[in-house]
């Protein structure tokens, strides 16, 4: 066993641009789901309640131009202080920085002829500043940021249009930046889609009653979305790598009991594989077509969708991994607690974040075996982190010891797996610099390395910190691991 990581294993972290950027209403852009979502004061004790998105929320919030209780709309101002933040990321050692355009900022009016020439020429200073550093940036395409635009003409990506439209915002991308951005992301964590389908896909629960078929037709068109902006981005520069994703719940049996067994199997298909399998091996499983029969769901395909889905497999399977959970066939009378978009069954053998989130690192090797026996691809972990209450203190310190040792047994285990022959290439920690949380809103939920002097209401100086990480990371970089 090695105590390094490959000589070429790409180091860094990942923000989005809707969580980052701020800068709601200028350069052009147009709003966007998260630009709408209200920040509410949340019990952590109890298990996640999903914001309810429908035209009611969006057209209060289209009418509320002040920004208070709107989190992402300031974000934490990387629109403007990218390069201070950039700098920060070079001192750390990054050799990768995964970011996300906006949609919304490069075709504002969804199907304008032209792409923003503001929002472009920002994204170009971006680039440009990470390139100056030898950092690599990695782009995702779609973050969870959807432009409300999409769902005012066209309803969201139930519309076949939508296709069409992605292709043309990617084709945009991969022209602009082609010898600059090596490797991109089509879609953030799709498998997402069933449980937040407004956020991701733009499809409203306005009481159809398809509105699951609808979800899985929007999800089939965001397939082959990605599966012709990878034959385009091949074509426009064969050196492109291009990622699909989802967020990893990996599962276990609650007991030994054959019917819990079963449990896990379906779970572990119902959230992960049958997402990873059409955009990886190019199929709709065999899980997929019994699900879909079983529930009354017919997509609508066109003639050469399913070649298209077989041809233009991703060149990597990139994942985020947070926590674990548990299954069971008869969980009536077990706990529930907090995880990533749901709530999950407690694992009793787990120790749990401040928001309840399973802490799990011998599941991260599982699951990089899983994947990598499954798919035999290159495998890059796009985020993991742990969210906290950090405490900045009056001399400017962070004593996160907590991030430290949280990360630190997950780089044992990921050393683990490299060992066991998974080809795992890239980490990209998620987010190394303290953004507005995803799923609630709050500044107070803090994953970074640095931290933004700013509360949940956008209080503060915003000046940037140091925590302990920030020095610990750095020499987990300078020596490629070799320290953890």
């Amino acid at each position: 066993m090695t105590n390094t990581f490959p000589e070429d294993f790409l180091w860094g972290g990942a923000i989005a641009a809707c969580q980052a950027e701020g800068a709601w209403n200028e350069g052009g852009k147009s709003l966007t789901i998260p630009d709408i979502m209200k920040y509410e004061v949340i019990d952590r004790s109890k298990p996640t309640k999903q914001k309810i998105i429908n035209r009611e929320t969006i057209e209060a919030a289209r009418n509320d131009e002040d920004p208070t209780y709107y989190p992402k709309r300031r974000g934490i101002d990387f629109y403007r202080t990218y390069k201070e933040d950039i700098a920060l990321f070079y001192e750390m050692g990054f050799s990768v920085f995964r970011l996300s355009i906006s949609w919304a900022r490069v075709f504002p009016n969804g199907d304008d002829a032209e792409p923003n020439e503001e929002a472009l020429h920002y994204y170009d200073q971006v680039i440009e500043e990470c390139l100056k550093y030898g950092i690599e940036p990695l782009v995702t395409i779609s973050h969870f940021d959807m432009p409300i635009v999409l769902i005012d003409k066209f309803g969201g990506w139930y519309n076949r249009k939508l296709v069409d439209l992605y292709v043309n915002y990617a084709e945009v991308l991969f022209k602009r930046y082609k010898g600059k951005v090596k490797y991109w992301i089509t879609f953030n964590e799709i498998n997402m889609s069933i449980k937040a389908g407004p956020k991701t896909l733009g499809i409203l629960n306005e009481g159809q009653a398809n509105y699951e078929e609808m979800l899985f037709q929007g999800l089939h068109h965001q397939y082959v979305a990605a599966a012709l902006s990878t034959k385009l981005a091949h074509e426009i520069d064969p050196d492109n790598q291009i990622g699909c994703m989802v967020a990893y719940f990996t599962t276990y049996a609650h007991t030994c009991a054959p019917e819990d067994v079963l449990a896990m199997q379906e779970d572990d298909q119902l959230r992960n594989l049958m997402y990873l399998d059409i955009q990886a091996k190019g199929y709709y499983s065999l899980f997929a077509k019994k699900y879909m029969r079983d529930n009354h769901i017919e997509l609508k395909m066109e003639k050469n969708d399913l070649e298209l889905l077989k041809t233009y497999t991703a060149d990597f399977i990139g994942f985020s991994y947070y926590m674990s959970m548990v299954s069971s066939a008869n969980a009536e009378n077990l706990e529930l607690t907090a995880a990533n978009v749901t709530n999950v069954l407690k694992n009793p053998h787990l120790e749990a974040s401040d928001w309840g989130w399973q802490i799990d690192p011998k599941g991260l090797r599982y699951t990089l075996n899983h994947l990598y026996d499954r798919y035999e691809k290159p495998l890059f972990i796009l985020e993991n982190g742990i969210g906290a209450l950090d405490k900045l203190n009056d001399d400017g310190t962070v004593h996160d010891e907590y991030r430290i040792a949280y990360l630190a047994e997950h780089f044992k285990q990921m050393r683990e797996a490299i060992n066991d022959g998974v080809d795992l290439f890239g980490y990209t920690m998620w987010g190394p610099i303290d953004i507005i949380s995803s799923g609630t809103s709050e500044m107070k939920k803090r994953y970074g390395f640095i931290y933004v002097d700013q509360d949940d209401l956008g209080n503060g100086t915003k000046k940037r910190y140091r925590k302990d990480s920030f020095y610990w990371f750095k020499d987990v970089i300078a020596t490629n691991g070799g320290k953890l």
